[in-house]
């Protein structure tokens, strides 16, 4: 029996697989990461709630994978192989940690046609691929092509500088640089970033903040979800400009990670941000971002470009690098 899991700053889903239902999870829980003070308690509570007894396991965690340790990032959690291996009583070995990217790389070459959505027209191809989502924060990993079949390589690219492709986004990068120091594209391109390219637009801008607005972001524990809601109902308009920067940002380092990779196989754009506002992606300013790289507008414009629409890519990530698919 396998535990697989994807850990995340908002959520720790869960779920036993075995080799004869291969990516047909025998039981799945999510919980709120929150409400637990590390990774072994939320393991205890759903192996308790299941009754289920596991020889193995692999998690797929956000943050750097450093010799079978991980502090996870935007959660207070610091996780290692042996001491989930302690945790759940099995030999050295059984347990693999991978970054949730790394993860989600996985889950998304065994991911059907149904599960993705495309943005261009492209078919797609034999190469390298690689995967950008934005969630809580904005991670990437990397699917290299050799001889027939892909390596998933993790990496920690949306910490990267943010790099500012206008006027507009000039300024965003030096009101956040007095904010916070170092701006990585996390810092606008994730659930974490929306919040600061509407506080920028709210103090910069000659946009209003409807005292309504303001009192139910006030009272949000998280804002990001709000913002995207009233910008793709169309009934703020501070959102619906922040949510513009946001999509135009995302294209933009989408087409990024495929110049420095050549991931002529395509890209995928994954998190729980995008399928929440295809229609705003499929609209022409994402992908006019991914394109608008000068000299090399042609070549990426032949890349393809899909969002992943099934929000347990990593979970199925994680499933699959543990049942050796």
């Amino acid at each position: 029996m396998l535990l697989a899991g994807d850990i995340g700053g908002t959520k720790t889903n869960l779920a036993l697989y075995s080799p004869e239902l291969g990516l047909t999870p025998k039981a799945q829980t999510v919980f709120r990461s929150s409400d637990y003070p590390a990774l072994e308690a939320v393991v205890a509570r759903f192996l308790a709630d299941t009754g289920a007894v596991v020889d193995r396991a692999v998690f797929g965690v956000a943050g750097p994978v450093v010799r079978g340790r991980i502090s996870v990032t935007n959660l207070p959690w610091v996780i290692s192989e042996t001491a989930m291996e302690t945790a759940l009583d099995l030999p050295a070995g059984s347990v693999h940690l991978l970054n949730d990217l790394e993860a989600t790389a996985h889950g998304a070459l065994h991911l059907p046609a149904t599960d993705l959505e495309p943005l261009n027209d492209i078919a797609p191809r034999e190469g390298t691929k690689a995967v950008l989502a934005a969630g809580t924060g904005l991670g990437e990993a990397v699917m290299f092509y050799h001889e027939g079949r892909h390596y998933v390589i993790p990496s920690e690219g949306g910490h990267t500088d943010f790099g500012p492709t206008n006027s507009f986004e000039m300024d965003l990068l030096y009101y956040l640089m007095d904010k916070f120091g170092h701006v990585s594209y996390e810092r606008v391109c994730s659930g974490i970033g929306l919040p600061n390219i509407y506080a920028y637009l709210k103090e910069r801008s000659s946009g209003k903040e409807s005292p309504e607005m303001a009192e139910v972001l006030h009272k949000a524990a998280d804002p990001t979800p709000i913002i995207v809601q009233k910008a793709m109902a169309g009934e703020c308009d501070l959102c619906l400009a922040a949510l513009n920067a946001f999509v135009s940002i995302l294209g933009a380092e989408a087409g990024n990670l495929g110049l420095k990779v050549m991931a002529i196989g395509g890209i995928y754009i994954g998190g729980g941000i995008p399928p929440r506002i295809l229609p705003k992606l499929k609209e022409g300013s994402c992908m006019a971002a991914f394109v608008n790289k000068g000299r090399f507008a042609k070549m990426l414009s032949q890349i393809p470009v899909v969002v992943i629409l099934n929000r347990e890519a990593a979970l199925v990530g994680a499933a699959s690098y543990g049942l050796g698919l």
